[in-house]
C-alpha cells in the first residue's frame, strides 16, 4: 500500500486523450497525474490495501445480557478475523481539500468464535456453550481524504478524513445451541459493526502514517554518476485540478559533492504543451534548464576537455600536415602529435518545436610530442553548430547528438600563419570520428527520471516544444511490493 500510494504521489501520471502540461515558474521539471492515471493508481492502491487489511484481527467483544426468568448471560466473541473483502466500486478524485479515495459496495467475510455461559436461580450450576460463526458483511464502504503538502522539499501527507461504514451483516453459527442464534444477532450486531469499522479505520491510518514517514525520508537527490546528481526536491504544494494532480520539481543538476543545487538561472515558457496522441500514463515536462544545468555542472568539473591521441594516424604526425602547415613539418619533422580540445564555455541548449540545438565553442591546441616533451605549437578556435534528440531507455532519458556547420579561426601560432580552409577536412574527420562519438557515449547513459522502483516506462512519445521536452509514456508495473 505504501509503495503504491508513493508512486501515485511522485510520478505515475496518466493522461486522457488530450492533456496539457504547463511549467511553473519555480520548477524545471513538471509532472502531471490526470484521470486515467488516478484510476490506475487507485486500482493498485485498493489492491494493496486489501492485501494489508486481510486478514485483519478485531478485538474480542464481551457482553452481559439479562433475560427474564432465565438469568444473566455472559457472552463473548473472540478470534474475530476479517478474512476477505470484495470491492465492487472504487473511485479517486482530487479536490480543494485533498485527494479523495473511496471504495464502496464491498462485501466481506468474517470468522469468529463465540461462547456463552449463564446461571439462574432455577439451575444451581453454570451452563455454557460455544462454537464458531461466520459473518457476511454487505455494503462495506471505506473513504479517505488526504492532503498533500510540500514541506522542505519533501511531500507530507495529512489525513483530513478517514472512515469505514458497514450497512448490514448476517451471522451464521456453527456448533452449539442453535436457539442462541437470534440472541447473538440481537446482542452483538451493532458491536460487531462498530468493532470492524474501528479496526479498518485504524489500519488505514497506520498505513498512511508509515507512508508519510517514508516520504519524509526520501532522498532529495538522484545520483547520476560520480560527477553529478539530480535535485528532485519539490518546490511547491501539488496543484489539484478537477481530475488531475500536478507537481513541480527543482530538476536541476548539481555536483555530487555539493549540498545545495547549482545557482543556475533559467528562463521559462508559459506555452502549453499537449499530448494529443493516444492517452499515456505518464507526462513529464523538462525545461531546457535541466539540460543546461547538466552542461554547466560537467563543464565546471572539467569534463569538457580531452586529449585526442587515437585517430587517423596521418593526423597525429607532422608528416600528415606538411602540405597544410609547412613550417610545422619543417620545424618538427615526422614528430607525433596530440590534439588538445577544450570547450571554452558550457554549451547552452535551446529547445524548439524542431528539436534541440546548441553551439559549441572550443579551442583545439596542436601539441607536438618531441623528445618526451609536449610543445603547444598552435591553437585554433572552433564554433560548431550541433543538433540533438532525446529518447527513453528504460527509466532514463538518453540522447544523441550530431553536428552541422563549423567555423575555424586561428587563435595563435608558433609555426607561422596558415589558412583555415586548408585544415577543414581534418577538422571534419575529427568531429565525425572523435567529437560526436565521444559526446554520444556520454549521452547514451542519460539520466534517471523520477520514477519509483518497481515501475518501468514504455511506449514513450517525445514532444519538442518551446524551451522544453515533454515525455508522454505508459507505465508498466514490473515488481511486487
Amino acid at each position: 500500500m505504501a509503495t503504491t500510494l508513493l508512486f501515485f504521489l511522485l510520478s505515475l501520471l496518466s493522461l486522457p486523450p488530450t492533456f496539457s502540461l504547463q511549467l511553473d515558474t519555480h520548477g524545471s521539471i513538471s509532472v502531471l497525474i490526470s484521470e486515467k492515471g488516478l484510476v490506475f493508481v487507485k486500482d493498485l492502491l485498493v489492491q494493496q490495501a486489501l492485501l494489508s487489511l486481510t486478514p485483519l484481527h478485531v478485538p474480542s467483544i464481551k457482553k452481559s445480557i439479562n433475560i427474564p426468568f432465565i438469568g444473566g448471560i455472559e457472552a463473548t466473541l473472540s478470534n474475530i478475523t476479517l478474512l476477505e473483502i470484495n470491492v465492487s466500486s472504487t473511485y479517486i478524485r482530487p479536490g480543494d481539500t485533498g485527494v479523495v479515495i473511496v471504495a464502496s459496495g464491498a462485501m466481506a467475510h468474517i470468522s469468529m468464535d463465540w461462547k456463552y455461559s449463564y446461571s439462574s436461580w432455577l439451575i444451581p450450576v453454570d451452563i455454557s456453550d460455544g462454537g464458531g460463526a461466520s459473518v457476511q458483511v454487505d455494503g462495506l464502504e471505506v473513504g479517505l481524504t488526504l492532503k498533500i503538502v510540500n514541506h522542505g522539499g519533501s511531500l507530507n501527507l495529512i489525513i483530513m478524513e478517514c472512515g469505514c461504514s458497514l450497512k448490514d451483516i448476517s451471522i451464521t453459527l456453527d456448533g452449539g445451541a442453535s436457539w442462541f442464534y437470534q440472541g447473538i444477532v440481537n446482542a452483538f450486531e451493532e458491536q460487531i459493526i462498530s468493532a470492524v469499522e474501528t479496526a479498518v479505520t485504524k489500519k488505514i491510518k497506520q498505513g498512511i502514517r508509515k507512508l508519510d514517514l517514508f516520504l519524509e525520508n526520501l532522498p532529495k537527490k538522484i545520483p547520476v554518476d560520480d560527477i553529478s546528481t539530480l535535485n528532485v526536491t519539490f518546490v511547491s504544494d501539488p496543484l489539484m485540478g478537477q481530475s488531475s494532480i500536478s507537481f513541480e520539481i527543482n530538476g536541476l543538476f548539481m555536483a555530487t559533492d555539493k549540498l545545495a543545487p547549482s545557482n543556475y538561472h533559467f528562463r521559462h515558457s508559459q506555452n502549453k504543451v499537449s499530448c494529443s496522441s493516444a492517452s499515456k500514463m505518464l507526462g513529464i515536462s523538462l525545461n531546457e534548464a535541466v539540460f543546461n544545468s547538466a552542461s554547466a555542472t560537467y563543464f565546471s568539473a572539467g569534463f569538457m576537455s580531452w586529449i585526442v591521441d587515437k585517430i587517423d594516424q596521418s593526423l597525429l604526425n607532422t608528416a600528415g600536415w606538411r602540405f597544410i602547415i609547412p613550417q610545422l613539418y619543417k620545424k618538427y619533422p615526422n614528430a607525433d602529435m596530440n590534439l588538445n580540445i577544450s570547450l571554452s564555455s558550457p554549451p547552452y541548449l535551446s529547445i524548439t518545436r524542431d528539436g534541440i540545438t546548441t553551439t559549441v565553442f572550443a579551442d583545439m591546441t596542436i601539441d607536438v610530442l618531441n623528445s618526451n616533451e609536449i610543445t603547444p605549437v598552435a591553437c585554433i578556435s572552433m564554433v560548431v553548430s550541433c543538433s540533438g534528440s532525446v529518447e527513453i531507455l528504460k527509466n532514463n532519458l538518453t540522447g544523441q547528438a550530431g553536428y552541422g556547420d563549423f567555423r575555424l579561426q586561428l587563435k595563435w601560432s608558433k609555426v607561422g600563419n596558415f589558412h583555415m580552409y586548408l585544415i577543414q577536412a581534418a577538422v571534419r574527420v575529427l568531429l565525425a570520428d572523435v567529437f560526436v562519438p565521444y559526446v554520444n557515449s556520454r549521452l547514451r547513459n542519460g539520466f534517471p527520471l523520477p520514477i519509483i522502483h518497481g515501475f518501468t516506462l514504455s511506449n514513450a512519445d517525445i514532444i519538442y516544444a518551446d524551451s522544453r521536452v515533454v515525455v508522454c509514456t505508459d507505465v508498466e508495473h514490473t515488481d511486487a511490493f
